[in-house]
């Protein structure tokens, strides 16, 4: 592995790990990012199942407690069982469209105009979300019913589409359906759990001719980062939501989409033709 290799896996882990879990687009991101730095084609796509695997292992740690908690109670316990059937409700719609158009949707939507433009119109949804009345309805995870699973699950389908914000949808359709902003992030992770494992299990088995060991000291690398500053993001948020909005994440995700945008009108750079 030389410098500049090791450098790439070191940039993108960082960028897979502070994103995942925030509003903005982890894969937004990725591709971007990937483009700037030439790190595209087949073994991008091996290397970025293997880091979004490692980003989804810091939240497990996170809550560790919590899962082991639904784990022991599951047979016996009406919180545990409730809790488990929501995250199964949450967790199928977007198996069920992801499956039906993963290949029309990577093959057409995976690029950094679609990305910038998603950017832009998700940041304008959380403006709108964050300015909207708030009635809370369920003030925790243990309180959601099956409706609110359902309803957040349906919002996380709109994550198929690169830019959109996987973490972004559900936090912020967990919150225009009656969850406390607590509510709505946590789930959020919990159901990143299943989703993002699943989503790596099918593309690890589609493209599991891409996995070649020479790479595996490169996917090592990007894993340790992706795994320390998902952490670092995961716990920042948490405190962050304490005393603010989601506003300023669609600030943040206004202006990213609006550069992008405006260096390929402007023809700094040829974003049209890149794919992730």
């Amino acid at each position: 592995m030389d410098l500049w290799t090791a450098m790439q896996a070191i940039i993108l882990g960082i960028v897979e790990g502070l994103t995942e879990f925030l509003p903005i687009s982890s894969t937004g991101h990725q591709i971007v990012v990937a483009d700037l730095l030439d790190f595209t084609g087949e073994r991008a796509i091996a290397f970025n199942i293997i880091i979004q695997l490692a980003a989804i292992l810091a939240v497990v740690w996170e809550y560790r407690r919590k899962i082991l908690d639904v784990v022991v109670g599951l047979p016996t316990q009406r919180n545990a069982q409730r809790f488990t059937i929501n995250l199964l409700v949450a967790f199928f719609p977007a198996v069920i469209l992801g499956v039906a158009f993963s290949d029309l949707i990577h093959h057409y939507l995976f690029n950094p105009i679609t990305v910038a433009s998603a950017l832009v119109v998700g940041g304008v949804v959380i403006l709108w979300a964050e300015r909207r009345a708030h009635l809370v309805q369920a003030d925790s995870v243990d309180e959601m019913t099956w409706k609110h699973a359902l309803k957040v699950g349906c919002c996380q389908c709109l994550a198929l589409v690169p830019g959109t914000s996987r973490s972004g949808a559900t936090i912020i359709g967990g919150l225009v359906f009656g969850l406390s902003r607590k509510a709505a992030t946590e789930f959020s992770f919990f159901l990143a759990m299943p989703t993002m494992v699943g989503a790596a299990v099918y593309s690890g088995y589609k493209y599991r001719d891409l996995f070649q060991p020479s790479d595996l000291p490169v996917f090592a690398l990007g894993s340790v980062v992706s795994f320390l500053f998902a952490m670092i993001a995961v716990r920042s948020l948490l405190k962050f939501i304490g005393s603010h909005s989601y506003a300023a994440f669609a600030w943040y995700r206004i202006g990213f989409g609006l550069l992008i945008l405006a260096t390929w009108q402007l023809g700094v750079i040829d974003w049209s033709t890149a794919q992730g």
